[in-house]
């Protein structure tokens, strides 16, 4: 068994490099459908024993309450700043404990049980940190390890190879993993379009509860399904489709959508 970590923002202020096309309101309703995809795939992974969201936001207990998870409050920790804050909760979590523990984002739409499954698999194979990638190889969208080989957090820019090689100078193993699943977390422009043309390859449009035809075999009717009821044949899906159209730098042939690249480390890339 594991446990999970999920440090969410305040969705009010979440997701504001997307404020060129979307509403506060609008921008505030993507953060919050991408972070119950994410917990969705959480509560019900058979291998997670215990899953904490780490957030001040005033919805973090209703979604504590709708997932059955636990809800601690930032202020609680007695720290600020993201690094901090994950260092806190990370070392109350494995104290209490001796199984790894998973550190990831509440921005990964396309998460699926299958991405969760391979990243604990690796973990307790490699005995070290593990880390899951964006698409670009450059920042760190999770990170899994125990006891032995809790990380230094370094989110922010670059933060996949500064989390490999600080883990390399405690002499703790490290690997890569790059997932499409782990890979696509939402921030910029560019990513917004990767994710409505991977919800149109994947889904049909969903009315109510209701899915109009079966998703792709293998594919499970929860990934992303939040999201895809908010975007997917949508009239905002729509909009934003159209203004990322006319947005210089941000049509299909500028979007870095093929494997970063390879780490010291070592990178899996798997589909």
């Amino acid at each position: 068994m594991a446990q999970a970590l999920v440090p969410l923002k305040d969705l009010v202020e979440a997701k504001s490099r997307l404020a060129g096309l979307l509403s506060p309101s609008e921008r505030r309703a993507l953060a919050q459908a991408m972070v119950e995809d994410v917990l969705a795939v959480l509560a019900q992974h058979a291998e997670l024993s215990r899953v904490v969201l780490l957030s001040d936001d005033p919805c973090a207990g209703l979604l504590a309450n709708q997932y059955a998870i636990e809800s601690w409050p930032e202020r609680s920790l007695g720290c600020s700043g993201l690094n901090a804050l994950v260092s806190c909760a990370s070392q109350r979590l494995l104290a209490a404990s001796d199984e790894p523990l998973l550190v990831l984002h509440g921005d990964l739409p396309l998460i699926g049980p299958e991405d969760i499954t391979a990243v604990l698999s690796l973990q307790r194979s490699l005995g070290g940190l593990v880390i899951g990638c964006d698409r670009a190889g450059s920042g760190t969208n999770l990170l899994a390890f125990d006891t032995r080989s809790a990380p230094v957090f370094q989110f922010g820019p670059e933060s996949c190879l500064h989390h490999a090689a600080s883990a390399a100078e405690q002499g703790q193993p490290v690997q890569v993993l790059q997932r499409p699943g782990l890979a696509l977390d939402i921030d910029e422009p560019a990513d917004l379009q990767v994710l409505l043309d991977t919800l149109g390859q994947q889904f049909s449009p969903l009315v109510g509860d209701v899915i109009l035809s079966a998703p792709p075999a293998g594919a499970s009717l929860d990934v992303a399904r939040h999201t895809a009821a908010l975007l997917s044949g949508t009239v905002l899906g729509s909009r934003i489709g159209l203004a990322l159209a006319t947005l210089d730098g941000a049509g299909k042939n500028d979007i870095q959508t093929g494997p970063g690249p390879d780490l010291q480390t070592g990178t899996i890339e798997t589909s």
